[in-house]
């Protein structure tokens, strides 16, 4: 049935062991009906040894072809009973290749070589040489079949048991081992996230921080000797922006170390749209125009929005500031019942000074924050030469977690 399956030591050894029996004792057992003269029993000669040899050979190949060995085994020992040699341990290899073929094969095409091989142990193979035979004869022949049948089942049972237990095993260690790797994956997920919020609050906090300097010292350079009051203004300036960004940065990096403990780093901003004029006080200290315009009624927003929405605004002013600089923006805020919206626009930039050069990951980082919260960004150069950003942020439940 599977031939992918080799013959063994043991499989050498039962076969040694069954010959040795077959051989030995079917010789003793044949000598004595010849010596009682039994009806029809004819001495052993060279096939009859063939005979009692054949059985115990084939088996060394049992489990690899378990029904065509026991078909062979049979075939034999019905020859060996026809050609007249008597009864006698010749059945041992028989049993051995029956139990393997009935616990490795299928049933069908075993069992029903057991009442076939009752009936030619009973008639018509001992009437045809000549064998008497009794009721107790017949019951005893019986009961040693239904013997055979109940340890064949028994030891298919308890093999099937085993495999059971065996693929419970596995499955087990499959699923421990899917487990094992699925935690692993959602830590590097996580790990992974926590390195774009981080890589987001540090872009948020330093490009903001930087774009206004860069922006005042152009400023204090070109003032410094003709007008060193203005010059001053925007010295001072750099240095209050330069002292929010530290704090700002130190506020992070205190967030990150306490996360690091216990397993929640939260990243707020020094303002939020709560007190929307000092969040765009910088941008304004910075020559930047800014209006602002609330729609609905001002209220307390979830942390995570507030964060979300107060970042988007002055990544929004920082882009203005940086690419149109001493253009006009405008700053809507709507508190609608379910979700807030945010438009950011700017004009056209003025003819100086001039726009700074560069760009970098900021739109694609508002747009990030927006989806964290199960929101949306757009981000698009108006129809004046201008630039308007429109964010909708979602105010119902949302996962802590994210963002």
């Amino acid at each position: 049935m599977s031939p992918t399956v080799r013959p063994c030591g043991r499989d050498v050894l039962v076969a040694l062991v069954v010959a040795a029996v077959q051989l030995g004792a079917g010789h003793a057992a044949n000598r004595a009906e010849v010596v009682h003269a039994m009806a029809g029993v004819r001495p052993l000669d060279t096939l009859g040894y063939a005979l009692l040899a054949i059985g115990p050979v084939l088996l060394v190949v049992r489990r690899a072809y378990p029904l065509t060995v026991f078909v062979g085994v049979l075939a034999t020992v019905l020859t060996y009973l026809f050609a007249g040699y008597g009864y006698g341990p010749i059945f041992a290899s028989l049993i051995i290749a029956f139990l393997t073929a009935a616990t490795r094969d299928s049933r069908w095409r075993t069992y029903p070589f057991v009442p076939m091989g009752y009936l030619l142990m009973i008639w018509p193979a001992p009437a045809l040489r000549g064998y008497p035979t009794n009721g107790w004869q017949m019951l005893g022949v019986l009961a040693w079949l239904c013997v055979l049948l109940g340890l064949a089942e028994s030891i298919r049972q308890r093999r099937e048991i085993m495999t059971v237990r065996r693929q419970r095993a596995e499955a087990a260690e499959r699923n421990e081992r899917a487990e094992r790797e699925r935690q692993l994956a959602q830590r590097e997920q996580r790990a992974t996230e926590e390195r774009l919020a981080i890589a987001r609050e540090l872009h948020d906090v330093l490009a903001h921080s930087l774009s206004l300097i860069n922006v005042q010292s152009s400023v204090a350079l070109e003032l410094l000797d003709r007008k060193p009051e203005q010059a001053a203004t925007a010295l001072a300036a750099i240095k209050q922006v330069s002292r929010d960004a530290l704090g700002e940065v130190h506020t992070l990096l205190r967030s990150i170390r306490s996360g690091a403990e216990t397993g929640a780093a939260p990243m707020t901003p020094t303002v939020g749209l709560a007190d929307l004029d000092a969040l765009l006080a910088p941008a304004r200290a910075a020559g930047l125009s800014v209006e602002t315009d609330i729609r609905g009624a001002v209220r307390r927003l979830p942390t995570l929005v507030d964060v979300a929405a107060a970042r988007i605004v002055q990544e929004s002013l920082t882009n203005a500031i940086r690419h149109a600089p001493g253009a006009r923006a405008v700053v809507t805020v709507d508190y609608s019942p379910h979700e807030l919206r945010l438009v950011i626009e700017n004009g056209r930039p003025a003819d100086s000074p001039q726009p700074s050069p560069g760009g970098g990951n900021g739109i694609a980082g508002m747009i990030e924050r927006a989806h964290a919260l199960h929101g949306d960004l757009t981000a698009l150069r108006a129809e004046d030469g201008g630039f308007r950003v429109r964010a909708r942020l979602p105010l119902g439940p949302i996962d802590s977690g994210r963002g």
